[in-house]
């Protein structure tokens, strides 16, 4: 490359840099720097996100046909949706600490490796306890995509992006949402058959992994495609705007555990995650149930609360940006936030349970995913506030296991209270969304960063 690229620094965009001094050599990683890697990992996390939600979504759909051909019950369809949550909630801790021991890039690939066969083992299913076993082994697999993604935005984000970051995520778990039905059906009537839907489903994330591999080298702070102005935005703007100090508070689980705060994110995820999985669980059967949709009908129904759940993702993250942008404390845009999310959820859960027809009944729950994503987004971020990035996938992963057993629980739950109607259930989620912002107004106190105890007391930075 001639050196007289070099002199084109000021006029090249904003996503390439080239360095004047390495201008001769032949290598492109030495010769060019990306000012917006960040973005581009945050991106392939979010597809991830989505390949996630296409791979867990398949059951769900497709479950009239499968039910059909193995000669499965309701009573099935919930014991294998829980031995997926019980899975999904051990493998929350399990991956919380493998992403903090082996690093984001490895925890990743592993993750994705597994959870990728697991729904391709699915078309091997003959009876409920195949079925059982491979959607555990996804279960497992699967957990691993939350953690990493609060490490990966906790490594390669500062605070003031963080929840935006965190929103584009999540977006990809509500896109996810939008396209699996549409696509799971077109695959169903393509391939005529449940088992090739999911063997096709599961290749997206092999796929996926070639990117990832190529891309994601390393952390910010040695990446060799990262622009020294991003390494340097990204590291500086890790520090609370209140206190001015970054989280450098690493524990080990049993002081995460002794903390107050903890508890608060673990008890918020607790009551919220179940608002989710209300829908992503049941949404399909909801809908079978209330109005005698089949698959090709379900995929023309189900995808539309997750446009409100894409767009909560983004707001979420963009208010809180601005929030903090024009001088609000973290402390109260976290609250804030939070706040306003449990508010849309808890009217809009209320008024879903005297929905009179099927759109009504989705546009509804097109509400209910905005609010919670708009929350989501800022409690997912509660790890890195308070934690270094040592630490945050760990008390991520806690916080997912307490968020799957209560999602066990209304799994369980959900059977008994809807033989008339799923007024109940929406009933239930109304009373989480007020508990959700209960836990984080006050079992978290003052949201900045924690310092360890001196003398037996709690000391903020």
């Amino acid at each position: 490359m001639s050196r007289r690229y070099g002199s084109c620094d000021a006029r090249i965009s904003c996503i390439v840099e080239f360095s004047p001094e390495r201008a001769d050599c032949p290598d492109r990683e030495k010769n060019m720097r990306t000012r917006n890697l960040r973005w581009f990992i945050v991106t392939l996390v979010a597809i991830a996100t989505v390949i996630n939600y296409i791979d867990r979504g398949a059951l769900g759909f497709l479950w009239p046909e499968i039910s059909k051909d193995l000669g499965l019950t309701k009573t099935d369809y919930a014991i294998i949706l829980n031995v997926f949550t019980f899975a999904y909630a051990f493998g929350q801790t399990l991956f919380g600490k493998i992403f903090d021991w082996i690093g984001t890039r490895l925890g990743f690939i592993l993750s994705i490796t597994v959870w990728s066969i697991a729904t391709m083992l699915h078309a091997a299913a003959a009876n409920l306890t195949s079925f059982a076993i491979f959607r555990g082994l996804l279960g497992v697999s699967e957990a691993g995509n939350w953690p990493g993604a609060t490490k990966a935005n906790a490594e390669w984000f500062p605070i003031k992006e963080r929840a935006l970051a965190q929103g584009i995520f999540n977006s990809g778990a509500a896109i996810g949402g939008i396209i699996s039905a549409p696509i799971i059906a077109y695959l169903f009537v393509f391939l005529e058959s449940w088992q090739a839907t999911f063997i096709s489903v599961g290749a997206l994330g092999l796929l996926w992994l070639i990117p990832w591999l190529i891309v994601y080298k390393s952390g910010p702070e040695k990446h060799p495609w990262i622009s020294e102005s991003e390494r340097e935005y990204i590291l500086t703007g890790q520090r609370d705007t209140e206190t001015n100090e970054a989280a450098t508070y690493a524990p080990g689980a049993a002081e995460i555990l002794s903390r107050r705060q903890s508890w608060g994110v673990i008890m918020a995820s607790f009551f919220l995650d179940p608002i989710w999985w209300l829908f992503v669980g049941w949404l399909p059967l909801y809908l079978s149930e209330t109005y005698g949709f089949g698959v090709a009908e379900i995929g023309k129904f189900a995808w539309i609360p997750y446009v409100g759940a894409m767009f909560g993702a983004w707001f979420g993250g963009l208010l809180a940006q601005k929030l903090i942008g024009s001088g609000w404390t973290v402390n109260k845009v976290r609250k804030f936030v939070i706040g306003l999310g449990g508010l849309i959820m808890l009217v809009s859960l209320l008024m879903t349970m005297k929905a009179a027809t099927p759109i009504v009944a989705v546009l509804l729950m097109a509400a209910i995913l905005f609010g919670f994503q708009t929350a989501v987004g800022n409690i997912q971020t509660l790890p890195s506030d308070f934690y270094s990035g040592q630490s945050v996938g760990s008390l991520a992963g806690y916080s997912g296991t307490a968020a799957k057993l209560a999602v066990v629980g209304l799994n369980f739950l959900i059977p008994v209270i809807t033989v008339k109607s799923y007024a109940p259930a929406f009933a239930v989620g109304a009373a989480l969304a007020i508990l959700t912002v209960l836990s984080v107004w006050i079992l978290c106190g003052k949201i900045q960063p924690l310092s360890p105890r001196q003398n037996g007391a709690a000391q903020y930075k």
